[in-house]
Protein backbone atom coordinates (compact mmCIF):
# COMPACT_ATOMS: atom_id res chain seq x y z
CA UNK A 1 0.00 0.00 0.00
CA UNK A 2 1.73 3.33 -0.95
CA UNK A 3 1.88 5.96 1.88
CA UNK A 4 -0.99 8.55 2.16
CA UNK A 5 -0.82 11.81 3.40
CA UNK A 6 -3.57 11.17 6.26
CA UNK A 7 -4.88 8.52 8.83
CA UNK A 8 -7.81 6.98 9.23
CA UNK A 9 -10.24 8.44 12.18
CA UNK A 10 -12.49 5.96 14.19
CA UNK A 11 -14.27 7.22 17.02
CA UNK A 12 -16.14 5.44 20.01
CA UNK A 13 -19.01 6.31 21.74
CA UNK A 14 -20.03 3.94 24.40
CA UNK A 15 -21.95 3.88 27.47
CA UNK A 16 -20.64 2.72 31.22
CA UNK A 17 -20.33 -1.29 31.12
CA UNK A 18 -20.54 -2.09 27.57
CA UNK A 19 -16.67 -2.73 27.15
CA UNK A 20 -15.81 0.50 24.94
CA UNK A 21 -12.53 0.22 26.55
CA UNK A 22 -12.11 -3.12 25.30
CA UNK A 23 -13.01 -2.61 21.47
CA UNK A 24 -10.37 -0.22 21.44
CA UNK A 25 -8.26 -2.65 22.92
CA UNK A 26 -8.95 -5.06 20.13
CA UNK A 27 -8.73 -2.62 17.23
CA UNK A 28 -5.30 -1.28 18.38
CA UNK A 29 -3.98 -4.88 18.82
CA UNK A 30 -5.03 -5.61 15.26
CA UNK A 31 -3.53 -3.12 13.89
CA UNK A 32 -0.35 -3.20 15.77
CA UNK A 33 -0.17 -7.18 14.79
CA UNK A 34 -0.72 -6.33 11.19
CA UNK A 35 1.95 -3.40 11.30
CA UNK A 36 0.38 -0.17 10.85
CA UNK A 37 0.99 3.02 13.21
CA UNK A 38 -1.93 3.48 15.34
CA UNK A 39 -2.64 5.59 18.78
CA UNK A 40 -5.59 6.09 21.04
CA UNK A 41 -7.05 7.95 23.61
CA UNK A 42 -10.41 8.09 25.83
CA UNK A 43 -12.30 10.52 27.59
CA UNK A 44 -14.34 9.40 30.28
CA UNK A 45 -17.14 10.35 30.85
CA UNK A 46 -20.26 10.24 33.21
CA UNK A 47 -22.33 6.95 34.79
CA UNK A 48 -24.86 5.60 32.52
CA UNK A 49 -27.12 7.99 30.32
CA UNK A 50 -25.94 11.23 31.71
CA UNK A 51 -22.56 11.14 29.37
CA UNK A 52 -20.90 8.67 26.66
CA UNK A 53 -16.80 7.78 27.17
CA UNK A 54 -15.16 8.16 23.87
CA UNK A 55 -12.68 6.57 22.90
CA UNK A 56 -10.58 8.38 19.76
CA UNK A 57 -8.15 5.97 17.02
CA UNK A 58 -6.30 6.79 14.26
CA UNK A 59 -4.76 4.43 12.14
CA UNK A 60 -2.23 5.26 9.51
CA UNK A 61 -3.05 3.40 6.37
CA UNK A 62 0.54 2.38 5.43
CA UNK A 63 2.46 -0.33 7.27
CA UNK A 64 5.57 1.08 9.07
CA UNK A 65 7.77 -0.81 6.60
CA UNK A 66 6.69 1.05 4.05
CA UNK A 67 7.56 4.74 5.40
CA UNK A 68 11.07 3.92 5.35
CA UNK A 69 11.76 5.41 8.80
CA UNK A 70 9.51 8.28 8.70
CA UNK A 71 6.46 8.22 11.68
CA UNK A 72 3.07 9.87 11.20
CA UNK A 73 1.62 12.64 12.63
CA UNK A 74 -1.54 12.15 14.68
CA UNK A 75 -3.65 14.01 16.92
CA UNK A 76 -5.15 13.05 20.08
CA UNK A 77 -8.61 14.43 19.92
CA UNK A 78 -11.73 14.11 17.34
CA UNK A 79 -12.93 17.07 15.50
CA UNK A 80 -15.88 17.58 13.88
CA UNK A 81 -16.08 17.11 9.95
CA UNK A 82 -12.61 14.94 10.19
CA UNK A 83 -14.12 11.33 11.06
CA UNK A 84 -13.91 8.62 9.03
CA UNK A 85 -15.86 5.77 11.26
CA UNK A 86 -18.32 6.71 14.29
CA UNK A 87 -19.46 3.92 16.22
CA UNK A 88 -22.05 4.18 18.93
CA UNK A 89 -23.42 2.09 21.04
CA UNK A 90 -26.90 3.26 21.38
CA UNK A 91 -29.42 4.88 19.21
CA UNK A 92 -29.14 8.58 20.92
CA UNK A 93 -25.33 8.11 21.09
CA UNK A 94 -25.70 8.33 17.20
CA UNK A 95 -27.41 11.17 17.74
CA UNK A 96 -25.27 12.61 19.64
CA UNK A 97 -22.38 12.46 17.45
CA UNK A 98 -24.56 13.87 14.21
CA UNK A 99 -25.57 16.79 16.33
CA UNK A 100 -21.80 17.11 17.32
CA UNK A 101 -20.82 17.07 13.21
CA UNK A 102 -18.95 14.38 13.82
CA UNK A 103 -20.81 12.51 10.95
CA UNK A 104 -20.63 13.82 7.67
CA UNK A 105 -21.63 12.73 4.43
CA UNK A 106 -18.53 13.16 2.56
CA UNK A 107 -16.63 10.50 4.54
CA UNK A 108 -17.92 9.26 7.50
CA UNK A 109 -19.43 5.42 7.90
CA UNK A 110 -21.33 5.47 10.85
CA UNK A 111 -22.07 2.17 12.32
CA UNK A 112 -24.32 2.49 15.15
CA UNK A 113 -26.97 0.43 17.19
CA UNK A 114 -30.58 0.94 17.02
CA UNK A 115 -31.71 -0.07 20.36
CA UNK A 116 -32.35 2.21 23.17
CA UNK A 117 -31.06 2.96 27.02
CA UNK A 118 -33.71 5.42 28.10
CA UNK A 119 -32.35 8.78 29.41
CA UNK A 120 -33.32 10.00 33.29
CA UNK A 121 -35.76 12.92 31.53
CA UNK A 122 -37.33 9.78 29.37
CA UNK A 123 -38.17 7.45 32.45
CA UNK A 124 -39.73 9.82 34.80
CA UNK A 125 -41.89 11.93 32.25
CA UNK A 126 -45.22 10.92 33.16
CA UNK A 127 -46.40 10.11 29.51
CA UNK A 128 -44.60 8.79 26.76
CA UNK A 129 -41.32 10.79 27.46
CA UNK A 130 -39.25 8.97 24.68
CA UNK A 131 -37.08 10.65 22.11
CA UNK A 132 -38.86 9.68 18.48
CA UNK A 133 -35.38 7.50 17.68
CA UNK A 134 -37.18 7.99 13.78
CA UNK A 135 -35.67 11.51 13.83
CA UNK A 136 -32.14 9.86 14.73
CA UNK A 137 -31.89 7.06 11.62
CA UNK A 138 -33.44 9.78 9.55
CA UNK A 139 -30.88 11.84 10.18
CA UNK A 140 -28.22 9.51 9.70
CA UNK A 141 -28.92 8.20 6.35
CA UNK A 142 -28.71 11.64 4.96
CA UNK A 143 -25.50 12.79 6.72
CA UNK A 144 -23.48 10.05 6.75
CA UNK A 145 -21.53 8.65 3.59
CA UNK A 146 -22.78 5.19 4.71
CA UNK A 147 -24.84 4.33 7.71
CA UNK A 148 -25.05 0.78 9.35
CA UNK A 149 -27.76 0.35 11.37
CA UNK A 150 -28.49 -2.63 13.44
CA UNK A 151 -29.33 -3.86 16.80
CA UNK A 152 -25.98 -4.78 18.23
CA UNK A 153 -27.55 -5.25 21.24
CA UNK A 154 -29.75 -8.13 20.26
CA UNK A 155 -27.12 -9.64 18.24
CA UNK A 156 -24.22 -9.87 21.27
CA UNK A 157 -27.06 -10.99 23.40
CA UNK A 158 -28.16 -14.21 21.29
CA UNK A 159 -24.27 -15.08 21.25
CA UNK A 160 -23.93 -14.48 25.11
CA UNK A 161 -21.14 -11.54 23.81
CA UNK A 162 -21.48 -7.46 24.93
CA UNK A 163 -22.11 -5.42 22.21
CA UNK A 164 -18.51 -4.37 21.55
CA UNK A 165 -18.12 -7.62 19.62
CA UNK A 166 -20.63 -7.23 17.33
CA UNK A 167 -19.46 -3.63 17.21
CA UNK A 168 -16.30 -5.06 16.33
CA UNK A 169 -17.53 -7.29 13.47
CA UNK A 170 -19.37 -4.46 11.61
CA UNK A 171 -16.21 -2.26 12.57
CA UNK A 172 -14.30 -4.70 10.03
CA UNK A 173 -17.11 -6.30 7.79
CA UNK A 174 -17.47 -2.19 6.96
CA UNK A 175 -14.39 -2.34 5.30
CA UNK A 176 -13.06 0.59 6.23
CA UNK A 177 -10.20 -0.65 7.57
CA UNK A 178 -7.10 -2.21 6.67
CA UNK A 179 -7.42 -5.24 8.75
CA UNK A 180 -8.17 -8.58 7.73
CA UNK A 181 -10.69 -10.35 9.82
CA UNK A 182 -8.59 -12.79 10.61
CA UNK A 183 -6.63 -10.37 12.62
CA UNK A 184 -9.25 -8.68 14.14
CA UNK A 185 -10.16 -12.26 15.41
CA UNK A 186 -6.96 -12.79 16.49
CA UNK A 187 -7.14 -9.97 18.74
CA UNK A 188 -10.14 -11.41 20.22
CA UNK A 189 -8.44 -14.72 20.82
CA UNK A 190 -5.25 -13.03 22.26
CA UNK A 191 -7.57 -10.66 25.42
CA UNK A 192 -8.35 -13.89 26.57
CA UNK A 193 -11.66 -14.22 28.78
CA UNK A 194 -14.82 -14.48 26.65
CA UNK A 195 -13.34 -14.92 23.91
CA UNK A 196 -15.72 -17.72 22.32
CA UNK A 197 -18.11 -15.73 22.61
CA UNK A 198 -17.14 -12.41 21.71
CA UNK A 199 -15.86 -14.26 18.48
CA UNK A 200 -19.96 -15.66 18.42
CA UNK A 201 -20.56 -11.61 18.51
CA UNK A 202 -18.13 -10.55 15.82
CA UNK A 203 -19.14 -12.90 13.36
CA UNK A 204 -22.89 -11.86 13.56
CA UNK A 205 -21.57 -8.03 13.66
CA UNK A 206 -19.20 -8.77 10.52
CA UNK A 207 -22.33 -10.81 8.62
CA UNK A 208 -24.91 -7.50 9.38
CA UNK A 209 -22.17 -4.78 7.81
CA UNK A 210 -21.91 -6.93 4.86
CA UNK A 211 -25.90 -7.10 4.54
CA UNK A 212 -26.32 -10.37 5.25
CA UNK A 213 -28.77 -11.98 8.33
CA UNK A 214 -27.61 -14.92 9.37
CA UNK A 215 -29.36 -16.92 12.17
CA UNK A 216 -27.42 -16.78 15.21
CA UNK A 217 -25.57 -19.67 16.59
CA UNK A 218 -27.72 -20.11 20.14
CA UNK A 219 -30.58 -17.68 19.15
CA UNK A 220 -32.46 -16.69 21.74
CA UNK A 221 -35.50 -18.72 22.90
CA UNK A 222 -39.01 -17.51 23.23
CA UNK A 223 -40.63 -17.72 26.57
CA UNK A 224 -42.22 -20.79 25.48
CA UNK A 225 -39.28 -22.73 25.17
CA UNK A 226 -38.06 -22.48 29.13
CA UNK A 227 -41.17 -22.29 30.79
CA UNK A 228 -43.11 -25.05 32.23
CA UNK A 229 -45.63 -27.13 31.08
CA UNK A 230 -48.42 -24.61 32.27
CA UNK A 231 -47.08 -21.66 30.70
CA UNK A 232 -46.32 -23.31 27.63
CA UNK A 233 -50.12 -23.96 27.56
CA UNK A 234 -50.56 -20.31 28.10
CA UNK A 235 -48.21 -19.23 24.95
CA UNK A 236 -50.25 -22.08 23.29
CA UNK A 237 -54.11 -20.37 24.32
CA UNK A 238 -52.43 -16.90 23.30
CA UNK A 239 -51.52 -18.36 19.50
CA UNK A 240 -55.26 -19.76 19.26
CA UNK A 241 -57.16 -17.00 21.01
CA UNK A 242 -55.99 -14.00 19.68
CA UNK A 243 -54.39 -11.99 16.51
CA UNK A 244 -50.91 -12.49 15.42
CA UNK A 245 -50.42 -8.82 15.30
CA UNK A 246 -50.38 -8.71 19.22
CA UNK A 247 -48.91 -12.19 20.01
CA UNK A 248 -45.60 -10.80 21.36
CA UNK A 249 -47.08 -7.78 23.70
CA UNK A 250 -49.16 -10.61 25.07
CA UNK A 251 -46.16 -13.07 25.56
CA UNK A 252 -43.90 -10.54 27.18
CA UNK A 253 -47.16 -9.45 29.71
CA UNK A 254 -47.45 -13.53 30.48
CA UNK A 255 -43.66 -14.17 30.80
CA UNK A 256 -43.84 -10.77 33.57
CA UNK A 257 -46.58 -11.96 35.11
CA UNK A 258 -45.76 -15.03 36.08
CA UNK A 259 -42.14 -13.49 37.14
CA UNK A 260 -44.19 -11.35 39.32
CA UNK A 261 -46.23 -13.80 40.94
CA UNK A 262 -47.29 -17.32 39.54
CA UNK A 263 -48.76 -18.54 36.31
CA UNK A 264 -52.38 -18.60 37.67
CA UNK A 265 -51.94 -14.98 37.84
CA UNK A 266 -50.64 -15.12 34.25
CA UNK A 267 -53.76 -17.01 33.09
CA UNK A 268 -55.92 -14.58 35.02
CA UNK A 269 -54.60 -11.79 32.61
CA UNK A 270 -55.88 -14.02 29.74
CA UNK A 271 -58.91 -14.11 31.02
CA UNK A 272 -59.00 -10.32 31.45
CA UNK A 273 -57.95 -9.69 28.05
CA UNK A 274 -60.32 -12.07 26.07
CA UNK A 275 -63.31 -10.16 26.41
CA UNK A 276 -61.79 -7.22 25.08
CA UNK A 277 -60.66 -9.12 21.82
CA UNK A 278 -64.21 -10.10 21.54
CA UNK A 279 -65.19 -6.87 22.04
CA UNK A 280 -63.00 -5.11 19.49
CA UNK A 281 -64.33 -8.30 16.80
CA UNK A 282 -68.09 -7.10 17.64
CA UNK A 283 -67.11 -3.40 17.02
CA UNK A 284 -65.32 -3.97 13.59
CA UNK A 285 -62.46 -2.65 14.72
CA UNK A 286 -60.61 -5.20 14.66
CA UNK A 287 -58.37 -4.74 11.82
CA UNK A 288 -55.79 -2.85 13.56
CA UNK A 289 -56.24 -4.41 17.02
CA UNK A 290 -55.17 -1.23 19.00
CA UNK A 291 -57.62 -2.06 21.30
CA UNK A 292 -56.73 -5.73 22.40
CA UNK A 293 -52.95 -4.44 21.96
CA UNK A 294 -53.28 -1.33 23.92
CA UNK A 295 -55.23 -3.07 26.70
CA UNK A 296 -52.79 -5.95 27.15
CA UNK A 297 -49.79 -3.71 27.31
CA UNK A 298 -51.11 -1.30 30.37
CA UNK A 299 -52.71 -4.28 32.06
CA UNK A 300 -49.88 -6.11 32.28
CA UNK A 301 -47.78 -2.95 33.78
CA UNK A 302 -50.72 -2.44 36.32
CA UNK A 303 -50.85 -5.87 36.96
CA UNK A 304 -47.11 -6.27 38.06
CA UNK A 305 -47.46 -3.02 40.45
CA UNK A 306 -44.35 -2.23 42.32
CA UNK A 307 -44.99 -3.21 45.96
CA UNK A 308 -42.04 -3.78 48.77
CA UNK A 309 -42.57 -7.30 48.17
CA UNK A 310 -41.52 -6.73 43.85
CA UNK A 311 -38.88 -4.07 45.10
CA UNK A 312 -36.86 -6.86 47.42
CA UNK A 313 -37.16 -9.36 44.72
CA UNK A 314 -35.81 -7.12 42.02
CA UNK A 315 -33.09 -5.69 44.26
CA UNK A 316 -31.44 -9.22 45.36
CA UNK A 317 -31.86 -10.89 42.67
CA UNK A 318 -28.45 -12.41 40.91
CA UNK A 319 -28.68 -11.03 37.61
CA UNK A 320 -29.07 -7.70 39.70
CA UNK A 321 -25.16 -8.17 41.44
CA UNK A 322 -23.78 -9.27 38.21
CA UNK A 323 -25.08 -6.05 36.04
CA UNK A 324 -23.82 -3.93 38.98
CA UNK A 325 -20.44 -5.58 39.01
CA UNK A 326 -20.14 -5.38 34.77
CA UNK A 327 -21.43 -1.71 35.04
CA UNK A 328 -18.29 -0.85 37.69
CA UNK A 329 -16.40 -2.70 36.01
CA UNK A 330 -15.14 -5.32 38.80
CA UNK A 331 -12.79 -7.79 38.25
CA UNK A 332 -13.39 -11.36 39.66
CA UNK A 333 -12.54 -11.42 43.10
CA UNK A 334 -12.58 -7.64 43.43
CA UNK A 335 -15.69 -7.02 46.04
CA UNK A 336 -18.27 -4.46 45.42
CA UNK A 337 -20.64 -3.18 48.40
CA UNK A 338 -24.17 -2.09 47.35
CA UNK A 339 -25.96 0.40 49.77
CA UNK A 340 -30.08 0.51 48.73
CA UNK A 341 -31.35 3.85 50.05
CA UNK A 342 -35.28 2.73 50.90
CA UNK A 343 -37.59 5.51 52.62
CA UNK A 344 -40.51 3.30 53.75
CA UNK A 345 -43.85 4.33 55.34
CA UNK A 346 -46.82 2.89 56.57
CA UNK A 347 -48.91 3.22 53.60
CA UNK A 348 -45.88 1.03 52.49
CA UNK A 349 -46.19 -1.81 55.65
CA UNK A 350 -49.91 -1.38 55.87
CA UNK A 351 -50.03 -2.37 52.30
CA UNK A 352 -48.59 -6.09 53.11
CA UNK A 353 -51.17 -6.75 55.89
CA UNK A 354 -54.82 -7.77 55.22
CA UNK A 355 -57.32 -5.41 54.13
CA UNK A 356 -58.96 -4.73 57.55
CA UNK A 357 -55.27 -4.63 59.33
CA UNK A 358 -54.15 -2.21 57.06
CA UNK A 359 -56.92 0.38 57.89
CA UNK A 360 -56.60 -0.48 60.90
CA UNK A 361 -52.76 0.83 61.19
CA UNK A 362 -53.51 3.61 58.58
CA UNK A 363 -56.11 4.98 60.70
CA UNK A 364 -54.03 4.47 64.15
CA UNK A 365 -50.92 6.19 62.60
CA UNK A 366 -53.46 9.37 61.25
CA UNK A 367 -54.97 10.07 64.05
CA UNK A 368 -51.45 10.51 66.04
CA UNK A 369 -50.43 12.83 63.05
CA UNK A 370 -47.52 9.52 62.59
CA UNK A 371 -48.24 9.03 58.44
CA UNK A 372 -45.26 11.29 57.19
CA UNK A 373 -43.31 10.94 61.12
CA UNK A 374 -42.90 7.16 60.61
CA UNK A 375 -41.17 7.75 56.97
CA UNK A 376 -37.16 7.34 58.46
CA UNK A 377 -34.87 6.84 55.31
CA UNK A 378 -32.68 3.83 55.56
CA UNK A 379 -29.24 2.70 53.95
CA UNK A 380 -29.84 -1.14 53.40
CA UNK A 381 -26.07 -2.66 52.64
CA UNK A 382 -27.48 -5.55 49.96
CA UNK A 383 -24.02 -7.06 49.29
CA UNK A 384 -24.13 -8.07 53.16
CA UNK A 385 -25.28 -10.87 54.74
CA UNK A 386 -27.63 -9.51 57.18
CA UNK A 387 -29.14 -7.31 54.14
CA UNK A 388 -29.34 -9.90 51.33
CA UNK A 389 -31.79 -11.82 53.80
CA UNK A 390 -33.69 -9.07 55.12
CA UNK A 391 -34.52 -8.11 50.82
CA UNK A 392 -34.99 -11.99 50.50
CA UNK A 393 -37.50 -12.44 53.65
CA UNK A 394 -39.39 -9.55 52.31
CA UNK A 395 -39.21 -11.31 48.30
CA UNK A 396 -40.37 -14.47 50.68
CA UNK A 397 -43.61 -12.74 51.22
CA UNK A 398 -45.13 -13.04 47.36
CA UNK A 399 -47.52 -16.35 48.00
CA UNK A 400 -48.87 -13.74 50.92
CA UNK A 401 -49.24 -10.99 48.12
CA UNK A 402 -53.32 -11.93 47.36
CA UNK A 403 -54.15 -11.67 50.69
CA UNK A 404 -52.68 -8.22 51.44
CA UNK A 405 -54.38 -4.73 51.20
CA UNK A 406 -52.33 -3.53 48.09
CA UNK A 407 -53.87 -6.61 45.95
CA UNK A 408 -57.16 -5.96 46.80
CA UNK A 409 -56.68 -2.40 45.90
CA UNK A 410 -55.32 -2.87 42.97
CA UNK A 411 -57.44 -5.55 41.48
CA UNK A 412 -60.69 -3.43 42.66
CA UNK A 413 -59.39 -0.73 40.03
CA UNK A 414 -58.76 -2.79 37.51
CA UNK A 415 -61.92 -4.32 37.32
CA UNK A 416 -63.06 -0.88 37.22
CA UNK A 417 -61.06 0.25 34.38
CA UNK A 418 -62.32 -2.96 32.39
CA UNK A 419 -65.40 -3.14 33.00
CA UNK A 420 -65.41 0.43 31.83
CA UNK A 421 -63.77 -0.40 28.25
CA UNK A 422 -66.48 -3.54 27.73
CA UNK A 423 -69.02 -1.27 28.34
CA UNK A 424 -68.15 1.36 25.88
CA UNK A 425 -70.93 1.86 23.01
CA UNK A 426 -68.10 1.79 20.29
CA UNK A 427 -64.35 0.85 19.85
CA UNK A 428 -63.01 4.96 19.94
CA UNK A 429 -64.52 5.51 23.74
CA UNK A 430 -63.09 2.02 24.48
CA UNK A 431 -59.83 3.13 23.41
CA UNK A 432 -59.64 6.10 24.80
CA UNK A 433 -60.92 4.34 28.50
CA UNK A 434 -58.38 1.66 27.63
CA UNK A 435 -55.68 4.20 27.12
CA UNK A 436 -56.72 5.87 30.81
CA UNK A 437 -54.12 2.85 31.69
CA UNK A 438 -50.91 4.54 31.11
CA UNK A 439 -51.85 6.75 33.91
CA UNK A 440 -50.77 4.31 36.48
CA UNK A 441 -47.22 4.32 37.05
CA UNK A 442 -44.48 4.40 39.00
CA UNK A 443 -44.64 4.04 43.44
CA UNK A 444 -45.30 5.98 46.47
CA UNK A 445 -46.44 9.62 45.92
CA UNK A 446 -45.95 9.11 42.16
CA UNK A 447 -48.49 6.65 42.19
CA UNK A 448 -50.96 8.04 44.64
CA UNK A 449 -50.83 11.50 42.33
CA UNK A 450 -51.39 8.85 39.05
CA UNK A 451 -54.28 7.35 40.24
CA UNK A 452 -55.71 10.53 41.80
CA UNK A 453 -55.92 11.70 38.01
CA UNK A 454 -57.22 8.52 37.24
CA UNK A 455 -60.29 8.24 39.18
CA UNK A 456 -60.53 11.95 38.34
CA UNK A 457 -61.31 10.73 34.89
CA UNK A 458 -63.21 7.94 35.76
CA UNK A 459 -65.57 9.95 38.10
CA UNK A 460 -66.65 13.16 35.60
CA UNK A 461 -65.58 11.50 32.12
CA UNK A 462 -65.94 8.13 31.94
CA UNK A 463 -68.54 6.69 34.58
CA UNK A 464 -70.28 10.31 35.41
CA UNK A 465 -72.28 12.44 33.38
CA UNK A 466 -70.20 15.34 32.32
CA UNK A 467 -70.12 14.69 28.27
CA UNK A 468 -73.21 12.58 27.03
CA UNK A 469 -72.48 11.45 22.88
CA UNK A 470 -69.64 9.23 23.11
CA UNK A 471 -68.29 10.76 20.03
CA UNK A 472 -67.54 14.07 22.30
CA UNK A 473 -66.75 11.86 25.94
CA UNK A 474 -64.14 10.24 23.87
CA UNK A 475 -62.24 13.43 23.03
CA UNK A 476 -62.83 14.98 26.49
CA UNK A 477 -61.18 11.78 28.03
CA UNK A 478 -58.03 11.88 25.71
CA UNK A 479 -57.84 15.86 26.07
CA UNK A 480 -57.73 15.30 30.06
CA UNK A 481 -55.55 12.52 30.06
CA UNK A 482 -53.17 14.64 28.00
CA UNK A 483 -53.20 17.25 30.92
CA UNK A 484 -52.74 14.91 33.58
CA UNK A 485 -49.99 13.10 31.75
CA UNK A 486 -48.57 17.37 30.60
CA UNK A 487 -48.55 18.49 34.90
CA UNK A 488 -48.40 16.19 37.80
CA UNK A 489 -49.59 18.61 40.37
CA UNK A 490 -53.45 17.93 38.20
CA UNK A 491 -53.77 21.84 37.34
CA UNK A 492 -53.21 20.86 33.60
CA UNK A 493 -56.22 18.32 34.41
CA UNK A 494 -58.54 20.15 36.46
CA UNK A 495 -57.98 23.02 33.46
CA UNK A 496 -58.91 20.31 30.66
CA UNK A 497 -62.56 19.33 33.04
CA UNK A 498 -63.08 22.70 33.67
CA UNK A 499 -63.29 23.30 30.25
CA UNK A 500 -66.01 20.26 30.01
CA UNK A 501 -68.13 22.32 32.98
CA UNK A 502 -66.91 20.07 35.67
CA UNK A 503 -66.46 21.94 39.01
CA UNK A 504 -62.82 21.76 39.96
CA UNK A 505 -62.29 20.46 43.16
CA UNK A 506 -61.15 22.23 46.55
CA UNK A 507 -57.74 23.07 47.56
CA UNK A 508 -55.92 20.06 49.08
CA UNK A 509 -54.59 21.06 52.54
CA UNK A 510 -50.91 21.01 52.98
CA UNK A 511 -48.78 20.24 56.32
CA UNK A 512 -47.37 23.44 57.40
CA UNK A 513 -44.19 23.06 59.33
CA UNK A 514 -42.98 25.71 61.52
CA UNK A 515 -39.51 26.19 62.67
CA UNK A 516 -38.89 28.36 66.16
CA UNK A 517 -35.69 31.43 64.61
CA UNK A 518 -32.61 30.35 66.54
CA UNK A 519 -32.26 32.82 69.47
CA UNK A 520 -29.80 36.11 67.83
CA UNK A 521 -25.97 36.15 69.48
CA UNK A 522 -25.68 38.84 71.91
CA UNK A 523 -23.81 42.09 70.50
CA UNK A 524 -20.59 42.54 72.11
CA UNK A 525 -19.23 45.74 73.24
Amino acid sequence: MAATSRPITILIAALGGEGGGVLADWIIAAATAEGYPVQSTSIPGVAQRTGATTYYIELYPARATELHGRRPVMTLAPAPADIDVMLASELLEAGRALQNGYVTPDRTTLIASTHRIYTVEEKIALGDGRFDGERILAAARALARRAILVDFHRLAANTGAMINASLFGALAGSGTLPLPRAACEQAIRSAGKGAEASLRGFALGYAAAEGKAPAPAGASVSPSDVTPAHAHTLMQRVRATFPAEVHETIERGLTRLSDFQDEDYAALYLDRLEPIARLEREHGAAAKHELTGETARFLALWMSYEDVIRVADLKSRRSRFERVRAEVQAKPGEPVHIIEYLKPGVEEAAALLPPGLSRRLVSWAQKRGLMHKLNVGLHLNSSSVTGFLTLRLLAWLRPLRRRSARYAEEQALIERWLCAIAAAPDAGLALEIALCGRLIKGYGDTNRRAKANFLRIFDTLVEGGAVGDAGARAQAIRAARAGALADPEGRGLEATLAAQGVAPLPPQAKIIQFMRRPAAAPKTA
